[in-house]
């Protein structure tokens, strides 16, 4: 016996209207979301930059015709859900390092993740025509460490191979984000009136603890729906020790601090965490 067996019928109606209205708000974000980055981060910044809104707005419509399209072809050629996680988590492998390290490293620039984002993409493409032996999940490791590979040689060459972002533009950045001071100390020492941050070790903590508080909810909610209720608790109990971590460090060192505008410069070790 599971939860959903518990459930009356009207209740598992509104269960599927709440799924259906779920995937619907999942499909608009994304759309919204893809054509909103192609329209300002690439068609505005490197073709069309002084045309009017009305003409932004007619070139979404259009992005977001294609994207409807481009899924719509994509998952005709998926045979399962799961071929389906492994296409996104693919490129998501690929493009994963530079996503991070942009906030860790000046040099990395808008080239850096449009070049990671096209090879991976067609790194996953290529290699889902490729017969590797073993079963699913040996071909799924193979796949994602070759398009990791590949990808994280492609960005670190466009890289270099492309003109840093002005001094003006990092500048702003590091005034708003205030990030990790190790990969940005050229940025650090022409904005010398903010302390530099070194809180690399807290922050890893953090992730760690909260990935541990969104997988361990995930997974013991689901783990109770189907009736596992021994591995369901476990599960919730390690998230709910996760999320306590995070808030006692936070309390630690100071919510205010996440923004930089509590930062002291004889405080800034207090946030250091190295």
């Amino acid at each position: 016996m599971v939860l959903r067996d518990y459930l009356p019928p009207a209740l598992r109606g509104l269960m599927v209207a709440a799924f259906l209205a779920a995937f619907m708000s999942t499909i608009g974000t994304q759309l919204n979301w893809g054509s909103s980055y192609l329209v300002n981060d690439f068609y505005k910044r490197f073709f069309v930059r002084g045309a009017t809104e009305k003409h932004y707005v007619l070139i979404s419509k259009l992005f977001t015709v294609l994207l409807v399209l481009g899924s719509g072809y994509t998952a005709t050629r998926l045979a399962s859900i799961n071929q389906g996680w492994q296409l996104v988590l693919n490129i998501g492998f690929g493009t994963g390092a530079v996503y991070i390290l942009r906030w860790y490293w000046s040099r990395i620039n808008a080239w850096s993740e449009i070049v990671a984002m096209a090879v991976a993409a067609l790194m996953t493409m290529g290699l889902s025509r490729v017969p590797f032996s073993g079963n699913d999940t040996l071909v799924y490791a193979k796949t994602a460490l070759i398009t990791g590979f590949v990808t994280t040689i492609a960005w670190v060459i466009a890289t270099f191979a492309t003109h840093p972002e002005s001094d003006a533009t990092l500048i702003g950045f590091y005034k708003r984000v205030h990030p990790t001071v190790y990969g940005w100390k050229r940025i650090a020492k022409l904005v010398p009136e903010l302390p530099e941050v070194r809180d690399v070790k807290a922050n890893a903590f953090n992730w760690v603890m909260g990935v541990i508080l969104v997988y361990g909810c995930l997974f013991g909610i689901g783990k109770l729906v189907f009736g596992q209720w021994i591995w369901g608790f476990v599960l919730l109990a390690m998230a709910g020790v996760a999320g306590y971590l995070i808030f006692w460090d936070l309390s630690r060192r100071g919510w205010t601090t996440l923004s930089g505008k509590d930062i002291t410069v004889g405080a800034a070790s207090a946030v250091e965490g190295d």
